[in-house]
């Protein structure tokens, strides 16, 4: 156990005048919205169908409250796996991410619609109690060179508040709000340029912004945000990435070569932390990590262990991020997403879950630094959109995974205009996408009934919020735990059956209720001796694949919470599988082709199902002589072990009819004969 850290003994700063004026009385709000005349985002509209009313967003006063027995400013240090308060209390990090500093725009996306206050109010109303917010170097030097946006992209008619203001007193004015109601504020340094694709570039110099520009941007953040408590964390680079074969790539190892970031980002903390030494400080992963055996100078696809960008940290097992004296402000932070971003290869099949993830997938590349109890972890981006299938199983199955360990997260992310994930918001910048957030809710940190703050004084919500709770009132006393939870869920409803096939089954149940909340749903399979867990799910219902046909099972459900307590089992279903018909998978036919040069060749394979049905899915085999190794490749996702090369379909060409033909493409190093051997879907093709 480290040593709990003194209370600071000034107390808590205020917000600038702004604050004061906001508290102080109504918003007037115009009666009509702007005409086309008024600025435009290309990927959002103008303004709400609807002018909001005063009501809406009108701030509700704000009451200091006076609390003896607990910290008076809301810094945050760890403790072996936990985050904790000054007085050594467990807190759980749960929000979500608002981009726009970050981009071109240089300020909130939305605001050219919605209202700062509403947006700001409403996450803290529904339990965010932390918003990650992406910026660049670009911007942080741009501040610090007193250069501003002096008209940002801000519907002014719906933020009057914000007229006359520029970017960066915006942002002040909303760290004040966030104040108010509660929430508090990770900086994430985004991207080198203030640009909406700089996250692209690898590393954290980019269009002319060295290493030194880097910790320069912090040093300057940290020094003019050093007394502000609502921003407690530092990320320090978003996504440091890079693929085995690529020349600029971000690596981890024990060197200070300018390319390793754990180097870097020792540097950078040890910048930040001499001054402010309360700051958390996030270290993501990067992408590729060799393999035993090989190294850094390796380029094979084999060679190295690949996942998310910024989400790979098994480098932090050999060589650890060093804080020295300040070891006790780190927390490592990985991202994670679903199919639907990017289709690897831990997602074919059926028969994934969320032990397989874990086990596979999660455990090796981060999630053992918080189970050996080496450093917190705080998952930086998760989130997608809700397909009903895949991409929503991965969700919920990480969902309950952070629910379990209370793993600190925040969501990708409120905003509606991210592309390949949606947000929590709808367009109009104001309704909320319901479903979205059912899924979220269970992992937004609730103790009796009511969300928490990581602000001693401030409930989230703000001051008479019938939602939230501060952590003054959650740890009255400054030392001791919340009131533990022992009461278990009520019993399911018996599951009935529905869409019986010869392989799996649907099961819905009356839902359980608790007394704080119900996070999952365990189904088991009872056999004589023994009942199995088979799934897991939030909603009273899931869809079972994989059973054998003509065959009877026996079902029941059990409820848990957030505690972990567990309901008694529900009543039994039975269920007969059908026979089935057998669907022949067909056969294919091959064409393949190379375009050599000195030390390698470019391949080119024209794959054409010859069968009778239709493929919603298919994997390519094929060998390659000994020697040669595949280092890029197309239309696919390729891995190769030895010499047997693997390609599963792309998202858009996975369907494959009968005589349809696919093209897919790869580069090898090595000289001699090509490919050969192939098989589709385990079927050995002709060849041409």
């Amino acid at each position: 156990m480290s040593p709990l850290q003194d209370p600071i003994p000034h107390p808590r700063p205020r917000r600038r005048a702004a604050y004061a004026a906001i508290a102080a009385g109504a918003v007037l709000v115009a009666s009509a919205l702007p005409s086309a005349a008024a600025p435009a985002s290309p990927t959002a509209p103008l303004a709400s169908s609807s002018t909001p009313t005063s009501a809406s967003l009108t701030p509700s006063a704000a009451a200091d409250v006076s609390l003896a027995a607990v910290p008076a400013d809301d810094w945050l240090h760890t403790d072996g796996s936990t985050i904790v308060d000054a007085a050594g209390d467990e807190v759980w990090l749960t929000g979500a991410n608002w981009f726009g500093f970050n981009a071109s725009e240089r300020v909130f996306h939305g605001l050219w619609s919605g209202n700062l206050e509403a947006i700001t109010r409403s996450m803290a109303e529904r339990g965010i109690n932390i918003v990650r917010v992406p910026v660049s170097t670009e911007l942080l030097l741009e501040w610090r060179d007193g250069e501003t946006v002096a008209s940002p992209n801000v519907n002014t008619f719906v933020n009057l508040e914000l007229v006359g203001m520029d970017n960066k007193e915006i942002f002040d004015h909303w760290l004040s709000l966030c104040e108010k109601y509660g929430l508090k504020v990770m900086i994430d340094l985004h991207s080198a340029t203030a640009d909406n694709s700089g996250h692209v570039y690898p590393l954290w110099t980019h269009g002319g912004f060295t290493v030194e520009d880097f910790y320069a941007g912090w040093e300057w953040f940290a020094q003019e945000y050093a007394d502000d408590d609502t921003i407690v964390a530092a990320d320090l680079k978003n996504e440091p990435h890079g693929s085995q074969s690529e020349t600029l790539r971000a690596k981890w190892d024990g060197s200070s070569d300018a390319d390793n970031w754990r180097y870097v980002a020792e540097q950078a903390a040890a910048r930040i932390l001499a001054i402010n030494p309360h700051l958390l400080i996030l270290v993501e992963g990067v992408q590729v990590y060799p393999k035993a055996g090989r190294s850094w100078a390796d380029r094979g696809l084999d060679d190295f262990h690949n996942t998310w960008w910024g989400g790979n940290l098994r480098g932090a097992a050999d060589h650890p991020v060093d804080l020295g004296a300040h070891q006790d402000q780190l927390v490592y932070s990985p991202h994670d997403y679903g199919p639907l971003v990017s289709p690897q290869p831990w997602f074919e099949g059926d028969d994934w879950d969320r032990a397989s993830l874990e086990a596979e997938v999660w455990d090796p590349n981060w999630l053992y630094l918080w189970k050996q109890g080496t450093a917190p972890l705080l998952v930086g981006e998760w989130g997608g959109f809700l397909d009903g299938g895949k991409n929503e199983k991965w969700m919920r199955a990480l969902r309950d995974m952070m629910v379990d360990y209370r793993i600190s997260h925040t969501f990708w992310c409120l905003n509606p205009n991210s592309g390949d994930t949606g947000g929590l918001l709808d367009h109009d910048w104001t309704t909320w996408d319901e479903a979205k957030y059912d899924l979220l809710e269970p992992s937004l940190w609730k103790e009796g009934g009511k969300f928490v703050s990581l602000d001693h004084q401030v409930p989230l919500g703000g001051a008479g919020s019938t939602t939230g709770r501060s952590l003054g009132d959650l740890y009255g006393d400054g030392g001791t735990t919340p009131v533990p939870d022992t009461q278990a869920p009520t019993v399911p409803g018996t599951p009935s059956a529905a869409d019986v096939t010869s392989s799996g089954v649907t099961l819905t149940w009356a839902a359980s209720t608790d007394d704080r909340a119900v996070t999952a749903y365990d189904v088991y399979r009872n056999d004589a001796t023994a009942a199995t867990k088979v799934a897991t799910t939030s909603a009273p219902n899931a869809t079972l694949t994989g059973l054998s046909a003509a065959t009877t099972y026996s079902f029941t459900v059990r409820a848990r919470d957030a505690a972990g307590n567990v309901s008694p089992a529900s009543g039994a279903r039975t269920v007969t599988t059908s026979a089935g018909p057998v669907t022949p998978t067909g056969r294919c036919a091959v064409t393949s082709s190379t375009n050599g040069w000195g030390t390698g060749y470019t391949g080119t394979l024209n794959v054409t199902s010859t069968g009778s049905t239709t493929r919603t899915g298919w994997t390519l085999t094929f060998t390659l002589p000994p020697g040669q190794q595949v280092t890029n490749g197309w239309s696919g996702t390729f891995s190769q072990s030895g010499t047997t090369v693997t390609v599963v379909n792309a998202p858009w060409n996975g369907t494959l009819a009968p005589g349809a033909t696919v093209e897919v493409g790869f580069t090898a190093n090595g000289t001699g004969a090509g490919p050969s051997g192939f098989a589709l879907d385990g079927q050995a093709c002709s060849t041409s």
